[in-house]
């Protein structure tokens, strides 16, 4: 078997390929599904880094569901690409509650089926995707600014802002 080997191997898409001159001459691999660019990159730290300054970016807050002693709500905060993340992997990468006491345990962990992952949009909703089948089964009497965060795309890789999302606002009072 005849093996490959790259100083410094790099996947990244054809237009990413043609916008950076520090790239050497690509070479195509092809599976059945997924085609990737292989490029040698010269100081390719400073290459990726490059590219992700030019990626856009969404803010996020979420507001806690209940007022500490002080009358204030607790935000958390956290920032992601435009496009690349469900709402749900933004919150459980930050270490941000997401689920009730019901859903820690009995949450479907993310696939669509559980409906225990409800959050309340307050504001930047036009930078999240429309509701899924999902969200209309399982939130059809619910308020139109409740979501679930398993099926809430944050961004559409154009666009960049910021949204503050509720948490458990079925605890609201």
């Amino acid at each position: 078997m005849a093996s490959l080997h790259f100083a410094c191997p790099s996947f990244r898409s054809p237009e990413i390929w043609a916008t950076h001159q520090s790239h050497r001459r690509p070479i195509l691999i092809s599976s059945k599904k997924t085609q990737y660019l292989v490029c040698c990159v010269k100081n390719s730290t400073k290459t990726l880094d490059k590219i992700e300054e030019n990626k856009p970016e969404i803010q996020l807050e979420f507001i806690g569901p209940k007022a500490g002693p002080d009358g204030s709500y607790p935000v958390d905060k956290a920032s992601t690409v435009s496009g690349e993340k469900l709402l749900r992997n933004i919150m459980v990468d930050n270490k941000i509650e997401l689920y009730a006491a019901y859903g820690k345990v009995m949450n479907c962990g993310g696939g669509g089926s559980c409906g225990t992952c409800i959050v309340e949009i307050v504001d930047g909703k036009e930078l999240l995707n429309e509701r899924t089948n999902t969200e209309l089964r399982y939130l059809k009497k619910k308020p139109e600014s409740w979501r679930l965060a398993c099926q809430t795309i944050v961004g559409n890789k154009e666009n960049s802002g910021k949204v503050v999302v509720q948490r458990l606002p079925q605890w609201k009072k």
